[in-house]
């Protein structure tokens, strides 16, 4: 039986991949892609490493369970439904969700250290790269901190500084060069979602769906 077609996608942290991603799959039908994401798998935070100040990382790749994420990534790419609870940070008055994930011809495998992750990486069919100039990733990281997360404006240029930032340049930065496709995301990536969503629709009727 052939496998889903496995798309990994990554790129510096507030590179815009939440937006590319949502666009990506709203192009494509529910029954024809599965997106799932690096962001439910990370530990639980009283398990987090933290820095000298006391301040827990989770930009280092030992904040994620990579075993739990490739496991259930492999189950995906072998046509076998996932269920995994929604992973909520630091929003305690959140219920976390029952996330189920299905198998479908196009599975994308979306989160900053995928490509540094060796068990997933080597699971992938085609890496895209999103990227973005250092300012622009600071002002989305500020804005979604802010919004989604609860953070200060200190304590988000903090982690800015401290982990994201190295974290970029020792884990996501240097496998740039392994990207199958690169889209700048500075402004806008609209030409790259329209390459990337024709040739997925090819491998989508390759596979004789829809």
């Amino acid at each position: 039986m052939q496998h889903p077609y496995l798309v990994g996608i990554t790129g510096g942290s507030a590179s815009g991949k939440t937006t590319f991603l949502r666009r990506l799959l709203a192009a494509f039908p529910e029954n024809e892609i599965c997106l799932i994401s690096q962001d439910n798998y990370y530990h639980p935070r009283d398990q987090q490493l933290r820095d000298a100040q006391g301040v827990e990382n989770f930009d280092l790749p030992a904040s994620i369970d990579s075993d739990a994420y490739a496991s259930d990534v492999r189950h995906l790419r072998a046509g076998h439904e996932v269920r995994r609870k929604e992973y909520t940070f630091n929003q305690p008055g959140v219920v976390p969700k029952e996330l189920v994930f299905k198998p479908a011809p196009i599975v994308v495998v979306e989160g900053i250290f995928v490509f540094y992750f060796e068990e997933i990486a080597k699971l992938l069919d085609l890496k895209v790269y999103i990227d973005a100039q250092e300012h622009v990733k600071l002002h989305r990281r500020i804005v979604r901190d802010r919004d989604e997360r609860g953070y200060d404006l200190q304590d988000v240029l903090y982690r800015y500084t401290h982990h994201v930032a190295p974290t970029y340049e020792k884990y996501i930065q240097p496998f740039k060069s392994e990207a199958d496709i690169i889209i700048p995301n500075n402004h806008h990536f609209e030409n790259g979602l329209a390459v990337l969503t024709g040739y997925l629709r090819g491998k989508v009727a390759a596979a004789g769906v829809g």
